[in-house]
């Protein structure tokens, strides 16, 4: 910003004297040269001033985009923590906020095996994606690796990312982890090779994607079928998603003799229903004091 207001000051410096020094030459010239000489300088004059605007613009553009780089930091800095999944010193979003999602890609070409929500009594903060064990996993946008680690009884090895739209993505069960804390990614770079680690029942990637904390279900912003973002930006809307956590779910700890009929015609839903909210089969043998999802 200081170079280029020097730019600045030295064309309007340099401009000024040319037009002076021709102004204090025609002592020696009449009239009519006089007048010529004039007109001449303030054409030359007048050729200057979109050169000077062009650097006072890109001095302003230069300007805000500092600004933004600091904003950006600011937030790529809250909380930051080589060790732990969550960070975020203040988990606070705004009621709104428009993430920009167009520059992403898909960490996996495989198809979703098991949803974003509540399964088994417990909620599922991602979404399962098919892999096999060695395929490459990649970043889903542009960002910087907060945090590689290993849970033995959770993500297994695992990858999160802080990215330069305000989200947070997580990779979970991987084999092998090709990133550092504190590198530099791009949307579609390699952070990992897929794997089974941790609690996992088979080779599969699990992901996450949050704002300032608050999980956001991965298929809201992307289309996993077509391999797409469904728009160019996603509007996170913070009442909207404390209600859906609040209200959008009901549980069941079941009791001797109860099956899934029983329990369907007690919530007035069905078995299918039952089976689809906890990811089960309809001849589940149901286990007494275990808690399932009915809403």
């Amino acid at each position: 910003m200081i170079k280029s207001v020097k730019i600045v000051m030295l064309i309007l410096m340099v401009a000024v004297m040319h037009v002076g020094l021709s102004y204090a030459q025609p002592t020696r010239l009449n009239a009519q040269e006089h007048h010529a000489l004039m007109q001449q300088n303030l054409i030359a004059y007048n050729k200057l001033i979109p050169q000077i605007m062009n650097v006072v613009d890109s001095s302003l553009v230069l300007n805000q985009l500092l600004n933004k780089e600091s904003d950006l930091d600011a937030m790529m800095a809250d909380g930051w923590d080589e060790q732990w999944l969550e960070t975020y010193s203040t988990k606070n979003p705004k009621d709104t906020f428009a993430i920009d999602v167009k520059e992403h890609c898909i960490p996996v070409p495989g198809h979703v095996t098991s949803a974003y929500g509540w399964r088994w009594g417990r909620m599922h903060k991602g979404i399962d994606l098919k892999l096999y064990v060695g395929d490459t996993v990649r970043a889903a946008f542009t960002g910087k690796i907060s945090t590689t680690a290993y849970q033995a009884r959770g993500y297994g090895y695992y990858v999160k990312i802080r990215h330069i739209n305000g989200l947070e993505t997580v990779y979970g069960h991987l084999s092998r982890i090709l990133v550092k804390p504190n590198q530099v990614v791009k949307a579609g770079d390699p952070i990992a090779l897929g794997g089974n680690t941790g609690r996992s029942t088979g080779p599969h990637l699990h992901f996450e994607t949050k704002l300032m904390g608050m999980t956001i279900n991965p298929a809201e912003i992307f289309d996993f079928k077509n391999q797409v973002a469904h728009t160019d930006t996603y509007m996170f809307y913070k009442k909207k998603q404390q209600n859906s956590a609040v209200n959008s779910y009901a549980t069941h700890r079941i009791k001797s003799g109860e099956s899934l009929s029983t329990i369907a015609r007690k919530y007035r839903t069905t078995v299918t229903q039952l089976c689809r909210l906890n990811g089960i089969k309809s001849n589940k043998i149901l286990r007494v004091g275990s808690v399932i999802r009915v809403r």
